[in-house]
């Protein structure tokens, strides 16, 4: 299955806030904030949600292709991941803007305060599947610059390649016209809880009105795992136990990586499901969204050390 993921491409500031955010924010105040945070750690790492997915993909033993943006920084990041096996042949990179930035304030209980810099991303609404994936078999449509998500749905539509659509973290910039209209015939909608709950509260929809215009349907709540909707089928996906928690950034786009290998090999639900729990878990071990590392065949042993698969994940060694 030729696979293309669409979305961000940026460089990653990860800080740490040896603290609470919740200490700091006066709940009657936040209509007049003015805070500065004073980090302990900051570390510059690749990332970007569409190959922070492709990554983890390649990882299982995908060849997915990265359809994004990119600016004059990008040679040495476009080298590793040709190098891990992710196809970059419809990254392009403008020469006179820089690769998009993502500044992240990580607390003492894992929440964030982010903030992040376009730069190059806003090209991606110049890319389009009929000229530089044509062959696209199935596509995700990660956070990206806003116009770009909009034309990448309305493009597979049109052309009839199945989407997964993620607004993720641009679920708070795009409108609920905007939302409604791209998530609309998509083969999956994909997001956290917090997101969900906003694009029904954005959009006006219900849980069976967008049940009724997506095929499937995943939303992750964190410690308490994710909820997958598929075929009709509801599944509870429990989470895998980390060896050790260091940063979350990036474990969403783990969570798809795994599930969207497994819809590539074409695995039971529940078994893909379990293949994005524990992605993303190997994620929150490390600090970075592509930091993290494992064999296929470490990948099967350790997902055999929670789940039964019968067998099903030999396809991947």
């Amino acid at each position: 299955m030729k696979i293309v993921i669409t979305g961000s491409i940026a460089f990653d500031y990860l800080m740490h806030f040896p603290g609470k955010f919740s200490d700091v924010l006066m709940a009657d105040q936040l209509h007049n904030i003015s805070l500065s945070f004073l980090v302990d750690s900051m570390k510059k790492h690749p990332g970007g949600t569409a190959p922070n997915i492709a990554y983890t993909m390649a990882l299982l033993g995908g060849r997915p292709t990265v359809m994004a943006a990119a600016g004059q920084d990008f040679k040495t990041y476009r080298a590793a991941l040709e190098a891990v096996g992710v196809d970059t042949s419809a990254i392009i990179a403008i020469e006179d803007e820089f690769t998009a930035s993502f500044f992240v304030n990580t607390d003492n209980e894992q929440n964030q305060i982010a903030t992040f810099y376009t730069g190059a991303m806003a090209y991606a609404k110049e890319l389009t599947f009929a000229l530089h994936a044509p062959d696209a078999e199935l596509a995700i449509i990660s956070p990206n610059d806003p116009d770009a998500m909009r034309n990448h749905a309305a493009e597979c539509r049109q052309l009839g390649i199945p989407f997964i659509y993620d607004s993720s973290q641009q679920t708070t910039r795009l409108s609920g016209e905007d939302l409604a209209a791209s998530l609309n015939g998509a083969a999956m909608l994909t997001l956290n809880d917090y997101e969900y709950n906003l694009i029904k509260e954005k959009t006006g929809l219900s849980d069976s009105d967008i049940r009724a215009q997506v095929g499937g349907l995943l939303v992750t709540k964190g410690k308490e795992g994710a909820f997958l909707w598929a075929d009709g089928e509801e599944y509870h996906i429990p989470v895998v136990p980390p060896h050790e928690v260091k940063d979350p950034t990036g474990v969403g786009d783990a969570f798809r990586a795994g599930l969207m290998r497994g819809m590539e090999l074409g695995l039971p639900w529940p078994i893909a499901g379990r293949m994005g729990a524990l992605a993303a878990t190997y994620v929150l071990e490390h600090v970075g969204t592509q930091n993290h590392y494992f064999t296929p065949a470490a990948f099967v042993a350790r997902y055999r050390e929670h789940f039964d698969d019968e067998g099903a994940l030999d396809v991947l060694v």
